[in-house]
């Protein structure tokens, strides 16, 4: 046998090393897997049959928080690029932002502003484009890399940012790849929320679906070419022929989002009198949720974490003087993380909700609840008053807490009708009802307010802001988000529940420990050489003694 010579070993490590640079080689060691791509995502980067171009937009002087974002996001675009070649990344130079600036500002996109102090201590202003553009087949989309919530830090918006970097990314590309727009609509003929109401939930909508509205007929299949219905805030009752149609609608497989209040009151009678009685609302729908999984109860939730309202506190008319105070009515909802419909959201702001109560036991209906009331919350009874002139909070009275006001049901739901005749009238290709559903979904949420957007100056405000204090709770998140899930069929919308550990320095304690950790940072290494040289002249002189 030959010896092995040098240059045999040198050519087998230069065949490998270039055999080696074709093969990507990554373990994820992390505990929260941050690294580690999803078979959903890996499934529809697959799909791509021609060139994804993403034009990364972060870019510039970033302050560490937003490269820690930049290089996340393009740690993930190469990631994605392993997986599918047909992704192309292009990092546009300083020249080019005026025209991508133009570009984001014709779709309604604006830059991010930053205020922070430099090193001299004075305030410095930095502009911002957080947002990646991707084209595909002549079709282009926006991701917004940065999710902002008033309630949580600058470093807990971007780690949440992070965080959803990957369902945000993926959406996107799912989005162009669709050839044909699914189809929803919003229910009519029965008081619900106008076009107007609903102006910018639907606008929001607009961008993954085709949004119609309708009322229903005596046609059973009328509704079977819809992805999911919404019926929001209904007003009038529901006849027996129309919940037959929604019955077999989701015996069939369709999606519902139901925005049911169970009291009924009036905001005219409020804010011209300053008092409206509240009844509950009969709407016929008790026997079908029931039958679903859930009762609406017909009560008014209170809590103390709420919005305020402006009310005139002085006694001469002619000098008005307005003061905010907590309008208990109006709840902030806390947003679940149990589901990805509500995690990461910002708190939901309503008016006028009831509350949920989940019936049938061990009924096989996967139940989670999605929005619910603080620690400090009550309910009224009806019938019962609303009255402006009486704004006194019994703290003691609240005592209450978490009352779910939204939930999710999944599953294989039983008709209402499996054994009620059909209706007279109604015209269906099937002689008799279907008695159990396919695996399908609802939403039930026991307030219509919670996606009624306003107006201002002829112009819609964003559905959740609030005109008062300028905040902008998650409504929109959440509602988009719902939607989202009611038809998610490729299990992209789980994708929001990944975590990632946010880990922070305690500034305190490294301002108390400043000098011991600069001196043992600066000690260590000498010592640890000098130990070395020592061991070293000890070893050798034991060894040539």
């Amino acid at each position: 046998m030959k010896p092995i010579t040098l240059i045999g070993i040198l050519s087998v490590i230069l065949v490998a090393n270039v055999l080696l640079l074709r093969i990507v080689w990554r373990w994820d060691l992390t505990s929260d897997h941050r690294y580690t791509i999803s078979a959903e995502t890996k499934q529809e980067l697959q799909r791509l049959d021609d060139s994804l171009v993403v034009t990364f937009c972060l870019n510039g002087t970033l302050n560490p928080g937003f490269q820690k974002l930049r290089n996340a996001s393009l740690d993930l675009l190469y990631e994605f690029r392993t997986i599918s070649p047909c992704i192309h990344i292009e990092l546009p130079k300083e020249e080019r932002m005026n025209d991508i600036q133009k570009q984001l500002d014709e779709v309604g996109i604006g830059p991010f502003v930053i205020h922070e102090h430099s090193q001299k201590g004075h305030m410095a202003q930095t502009i911002l484009f957080p947002y990646a553009i991707l084209q595909y087949h002549n079709k282009q989309t926006v991701v917004n890399l940065l999710q902002q919530d008033r309630t949580q830090s600058g470093e807990e918006n971007l780690n949440q940012s992070i965080e959803g970097l990957e369902y945000s990314f993926v959406t996107a590309i799912h989005t162009l790849q669709k050839n044909e727009t699914e189809r929803i609509a919003f229910l009519e003929g029965h008081g619900e929320l106008t076009e107007e109401d609903v102006y910018d939930w639907s606008s929001l909508l607009s961008r993954f679906y085709q949004v119609d509205r309708g009322a229903l007929t005596n046609d059973a299949d009328i509704l079977m070419g819809y992805k999911a219905i919404i019926v929001a805030d209904p007003q009038q009752v529901f006849s027996d022929t129309d919940k037959y149609i929604i019955d077999q609608y989701l015996m069939q497989g369709g999606k519902i989002m139901w925005l049911v209040n169970g009291v009924k009151f009036s905001e005219n009678m409020l804010s011209d009198g300053g008092m409206t009685p509240i009844i509950s609302q009969d709407l016929h729908l008790t026997d079908l949720l029931f039958r679903y999984g859930v009762r609406i109860q017909p009560v008014l939730v209170q809590d103390l974490q709420c919005l305020r309202i402006p009310v005139d506190v002085s006694r001469d008319p002619e000098n008005p003087q307005y003061q905010p105070i907590p309008w208990t009515y109006a709840p902030i909802l806390l947003t679940s993380d149990e589901s990805p419909i509500s995690h990461n959201v910002m708190q939901v702001s309503t008016l006028f909700a009831s509350c949920l109560e989940a019936v049938g036991g061990d009924d096989g209906i996967q139940k989670t609840v999605l929005l619910a009331t603080s620690s400090a919350s009550r309910v009224t009874g009806a019938p019962a008053e609303v009255n402006l002139s009486d704004l006194t909070i019994q703290q003691d009275a609240f005592r209450l807490q978490h009352l779910p006001v939204a939930t999710s049901l999944e599953g294989q739901f039983t008709s209402l009708f499996a054994h009620r005749p059909k209706p007279t009238g109604v015209l269906s290709r099937n002689a008799s009802p279907v008695k159990c559903s396919v695996p399908t979904r609802q939403i039930v949420v026991a307030s219509g307010n919670v996606a009624r957007n306003e107006w201002q100056q002829g112009k819609p405000l964003p559905v959740g802001y609030d005109r008062y204090s300028h905040i902008q709770f998650g409504n929109r998140d959440f509602l988009t988000n719902a939607v989202l899930w009611l038809t998610d069929d490729n299990g992209l919308i789980s994708l929001r529940q990944k975590n990632i550990a946010l880990r922070l320095l305690n500034n305190k304690r490294a301002q108390s420990y400043s000098k011991t950790i600069q001196i043992t940072s600066v000690l260590t290494p000498l010592l640890l050489l000098f130990l070395t040289g020592i061991s070293a002249l000890w070893s050798r002189k034991k060894r040539y003694a």
